[in-house]
């Protein structure tokens, strides 16, 4: 008990350093036709984005966190709060947490709409073009808000399902370093330490 304790804290530490950008090269891995009809389906799906949550005072609270938090990344307002509104429905809509998101997106792409990896992924979720031939619609702009957000967090949710819920494993192949601790490490402490919130965020 000791030795975990001693584990975690010395992670803690690490943890609240912030951390570089560090854009994805997820890999291509073959597909199930099934599988690959479910994930077309959730990108296709464009219904309007709303805030869900149990009550309004809630959805403003979280909002309200959230932005003061991203302000010194994101200065202009409306684009802040465009972003968590839509971060946060492509999230719940992919059964994910908002604020795992935003620490996908913090260390992915340091919160830039058009960062490019050198791998070549783009956005703020810093997915790889070829998700579009796979899953998507020709045309699709891996630099627009939404789009980008909604491969990214449909992604995300399917590499959660293959690896049965491994977020340490899941978001290994999401940045195409599975097998390397260094940038699971990095998101989950932006979600926990950064991004944490212990408001209601549906």
């Amino acid at each position: 008990m000791r030795r975990a304790g001693t584990f975690d804290a010395l992670l803690a530490a690490v943890l609240l350093l912030p951390c570089a950008a560090q854009g994805g090269a997820q890999v291509y891995e073959p597909i199930a036709e099934a599988v690959r009809g479910k994930l077309s389906a959730a990108i296709a799906d464009r219904s309007a984005p709303e805030l869900v949550f149990r009550d309004s005072e809630d959805g403003h609270r979280w909002i309200f966190e959230m932005s003061n938090r991203l302000e010194r990344r994101i200065a202009d307002r409306k684009q802040r709060l465009e972003l968590l509104r839509t971060v946060h429905f492509e999230a719940l809509r992919a059964g994910l947490d908002p604020q795992l998101v935003l620490g996908v997106i913090e260390v992915e792409s340091g919160f830039r709409k058009y960062a490019v990896s050198r791998a070549g992924a783009r956005g703020y979720m810093q997915v790889m073009p070829f998700w579009v031939r796979i899953v998507g619609s020709r045309g699709d702009n891996l630099f627009h808000l939404r789009t980008n957000l909604r491969y990214g967090c449909v992604i995300l949710r399917h590499y959660l399902d293959l690896e049965k819920g491994d977020y340490f494993r899941a978001l290994g192949r999401y940045n195409g370093s599975l097998g390397s601790p260094d940038y699971p490490r990095a998101v989950l402490a932006a979600w926990k330490v950064r991004w944490g919130y212990q408001g209601a965020t549906s």
